[in-house]
């Protein structure tokens, strides 16, 4: 069972988390899952970019990103070579270390 290792982010786990996932789930789910608040302001449908995260280890087990979502990654603050949605980004049988961005460009949060 792979592991999503989480870095350290102020807000959302400060601590960074590990966690074991199911191959299949995507990383915005299994953050979810597991009590990080990752933000997901398009309900995970692909339309923004506010659960855009960096994979520092494991990126190249991901299958490659569509159109729609590079279109999408254009957008996002902070974008590396190794961003994702990661409401796309779906976990295969690899370790992943992922690095959330602090910031997003959501003009509107409910958690604020």
């Amino acid at each position: 069972m792979p592991q999503l290792i989480f870095l350290p982010h102020n807000e959302l786990c400060p601590e960074g988390k590990v966690i074991e996932v199911d191959p299949g789930v995507t990383i915005c789910d299994a953050a979810l899952q597991n009590g990080i608040e990752i933000e997901h302001a398009c309900e995970k449908s692909c339309a923004c970019t506010t659960c855009h995260v960096i994979v520092r280890e494991g990126f190249e087990s991901l299958e490659e990103s569509d159109e729609l979502e590079d279109d999408m990654l254009d957008k996002a603050w902070g974008l590396e070579p190794e961003s994702r949605l990661s409401c796309q980004a779906v976990v295969a049988e690899d370790d992943l270390v992922v690095e959330i961005p602090k910031y997003t460009i959501n003009q509107v949060s409910e958690q604020h």
